[in-house]
Formats: structure tokens, sequence, C-alpha cells
């Protein structure tokens, strides 16, 4: 309960912060200056090694989500069939440390502990998914190589400075109140960094259409997904709304609970939440979000492939 209550403080003082917390932040904003310095130092004495293969970031420049799973799900299933194509990504909160190969032309070779939630998203939802994960992306690359990867797609790989490759920047919505980097807003980076994204994609570049697979008469959204906000659309359609930290391990008995105390008929989730209970047998609805990319969008890509 602790978690889930300090999870909600903290994306109130990052988007719709009180006057309380409008002044912590200005307390604090010697420190974001600090630490937008030493990020800025890092960037200018980072060097770009090329490793012979072309790599897509998909990254964005604040805390939470912005849509990278999505959008590399997409970018995936749009050039796999013509290059084999691997996603690679730290694998946070996952159970296990060091390189592992999750997925391997859609055989999935380990749990989803050892995994991450977002990587087993990618090995159970894309055909012939290649997934890897591990801290250390150099070595992640180096082994995709070796596999035969011909694209390599990094997940939140913006920070990697020392790789060099094709930035993909998304713009958050909402926007963070203040355009302060950490600790006084949500910024990992500072904005000026936006000049070093070779795309950031338009609203118009990306059409979104989300559907709900087995949709019952009383669901209850229950997700653990940053900025859950972002699923508003699915409000209405809901007896409650239930928001747990990003990442957070989901028990089967407070999902009991959940549906019991909202007399629902299932859970509506996302994928990222349904890896982590499926195997729970509990009755469920998903969320099924699409992306199509602009005929713009693709055309930058497969240039910078070529």
């Amino acid at each position: 309960m602790f978690e889930r209550k300090f999870h909600a403080w903290i994306d109130r003082y990052f988007y719709t912060p009180s006057f309380s917390q409008k002044l912590l932040a200005q307390i604090l904003a010697p420190l974001s200056i600090l630490y937008a310095l030493v990020v800025t130092v890092k960037k200018r004495f980072s060097k770009e090694v090329d490793y012979k293969i072309p790599i897509i970031s998909v990254g964005n420049l604040t805390l939470g989500g912005s849509g990278k799973t999505p959008l590399t799900k997409a970018i995936f299933l749009k050039f796999s069939p013509k290059f084999k194509t691997f996603i690679i990504l730290r694998g946070y909160k996952r159970n296990s440390r060091g390189m592992h190969i999750v997925a391997l032309d859609g055989k999935i070779l380990v749990d989803i502990k050892t995994s991450g939630d977002e990587a087993m998203e990618y090995a159970l939802g894309l055909q012939n998914a290649n997934v890897i994960v591990s801290e250390d992306r150099v070595i992640a690359i180096k082994e995709a190589k070796k596999l035969g990867a011909k694209l390599i797609l990094l997940d939140d790989g913006f920070s990697k400075f020392n790789i060099k490759k094709f930035n993909i920047l998304l713009v958050p919505k909402p926007k963070p109140a203040l355009n302060l980097t950490l600790p006084s807003g949500a910024y990992r980076y500072p904005l000026s960094f936006y000049k070093f994204g070779d795309f950031i994609p338009k609203q118009s570049d990306i059409k979104k259409t989300s559907t709900i697979k087995n949709p019952t008469k009383r669901m209850v959204l229950t997700t653990a997904i940053a900025k859950p906000n972002r699923l508003k659309e699915h409000f209405s359609s809901c007896v409650g709304k239930e928001f747990f930290p990003d990442h957070y391990e989901f028990k089967k008995d407070e999902l009991e609970e959940i549906l019991k105390r909202y007399n629902a008929t299932s859970l509506l989730v996302t994928a990222k939440d349904y890896v982590k209970i499926k195997d729970f047998n509990l009755p469920l609805s998903l969320i099924n979000l699409e992306l199509e990319l602009s005929s713009e969008f693709e055309k930058k890509i497969s240039s910078f492939i070529k």
C-alpha cells in the first residue's frame, strides 16, 4: 500500500504538483542544475562506436512511459520480415543479472523472472521475436550479430552515447509540469538534448488503435504501467480502476480481492501486465494497442537501414 501511495505522490509531483510540491521542486533546483551538468559532460566526452550494423534507439528524455514499447513493436513488425531484427533492452526490475537471450526466432528461452516484464511482452507478442536483455548493451549487440542480426532495436537506448545509432525521441504526453531535470523535474536529460534526436515523431506520424480483447460487462482496469492515465479512453468501460507502480509484481490473492471487491467479471490489463498474470487462471480482458507509422516515418528508418 505504501509503495502505491508513494508512486502516486511522485506522479503528482512531476505532473500535477501541489503548492508544497512546487516549493520542494524549487528547493531542489540547484541539484537539478548539477545533475544536468553531469549528464551534459558525459555526453560531451562520449565517443560513438560504429558496430557495423544498423541500430535504432527508441527513447525519450523523461522518466516513465511515453510509448516506447508499442513503437518498438511496430518497427519490429514492419522491418523484421526483411531484416533479422533483435530487440535489446536492459530488462528493468528482472530478477537476474548479465546477458540473457529471452527469445530466439520466436522460441522463448527463459522465464519472466529472468527476462522482466517488458522483454517477455516482446517475446510473447511478436512473431519470430528475437529479444536480449543485458545491462551492457554492447555485449548484447555483439551477441545479436553472432546470431545473425541485420537490424537492432534498442528499447530506451538514448543514454548509450557510446553507440552509433539512429535516435528516435518520443515527446511525453502530458508533459512534466517543470522543464527541469531530476530531482526537480521528470527529465532525465536537459530539454536541449532533443537536438540529438534523429527523428522526433509528430502526432501524425503514429496512428494508434486501441481495442479490448475478451471484453466483459464489469471490468476493473488493473495495471502497473507508468502514467496509467494514458488508458483513459477505457475508463468509462470499467467499474473501477486499480493502479500499481510501474513493473509491479502482482500477487494472485490481491487480484482475486479486487475482483471480489468490485463484483467484477474480469480484470482489464495491458500486455505488460498480462505476461505477469496469465498463469493465475483469473478472468482477463486485454487492451490491444496497435501502431501504424506514417510514410515519412518509415522512409526515415528505411533510409538509415540502407
